[in-house]
């Protein structure tokens, strides 16, 4: 299991001119092929008109899986140059079709290169982009002279606080990187001299995407 990795949490559309041709780049998260391949026939129908829709994809924790078409481009000038952009940014199951309406100038094979590689910048501009995170939810309950000390260790690992119960003990509900997990728990055992109950509950992914906790599907 990847502890964490890059993932495009929504997706965006960019566009650049590059001698009157368009490119317009749509990106998408994906989480297997099947995805990525109803989103490609998805923008080829919505653009049927243009003369190209080039795409590239990586899917898997290791982007095990990655394709890329040119679409009747010359080899090499827009499916690889798209891939090497997602790799490069270090995205895991993300996908991009760029569709390029012909402006009437030819820009080369060094052109073409340039022109869908900053489209699939510009569309990686207006996505949303994120680090998810192997995490897993862990209660904690102390009385509440120890709930300041709890707090302050949490706050200090900037660790997620889900939720908060008060009954006869203070209960906190928060979410904790799982590569982090067994040194924070020594801690909060130290820091309240062992007067503590740590119960984990399940394993999840989140991620931190514009200052909020979303937890994610996978």
């Amino acid at each position: 299991m990847l502890l964490e990795c890059k993932i495009v949490y929504k997706g965006g559309q960019g566009e650049i001119i590059e001698k009157k041709s368009r490119f317009i780049a749509t990106v998408r998260p994906v989480s297997n092929e099947e995805e990525a391949l109803a989103f490609i026939e998805e923008m080829k129908k919505k653009y049927w008109d243009a003369r190209h829709n080039c795409f590239a994809y990586v899917i898997g924790e290791r982007n095990e899986l990655a394709r890329f078409s040119d679409d009747g481009e010359p080899g090499g000038t827009a499916g690889k140059p798209m891939l090497d952009v997602l790799l490069g940014e270090e995205l895991h199951n993300a996908a991009v079709v760029v569709t390029r309406y012909f402006g009437g100038t030819l820009l080369g094979t060094g052109g073409l290169v340039r022109a869908y590689s900053g489209a699939v910048k510009a569309g990686l501009t207006e996505s949303v982009i994120g680090i998810r995170t192997a995490g897993v939810k862990l209660t904690i309950s102390v009385d509440y002279a120890l709930l300041g000390r709890i707090q302050y260790i949490l706050g200090e690992h900037k660790i997620p606080v889900l939720d908060s119960v008060y009954t006869d003990k203070a209960e906190v509900h928060c979410l904790v990187p799982a590569a982090g997990l067994a040194d924070l728990k020594a801690e909060l055992i130290e820091g309240c001299s062992g007067k503590i109950l740590l119960t984990e509950g399940e394993s999840c992914y989140f991620a931190e995407i514009e200052g909020d906790i979303k937890i994610l599907e996978s």
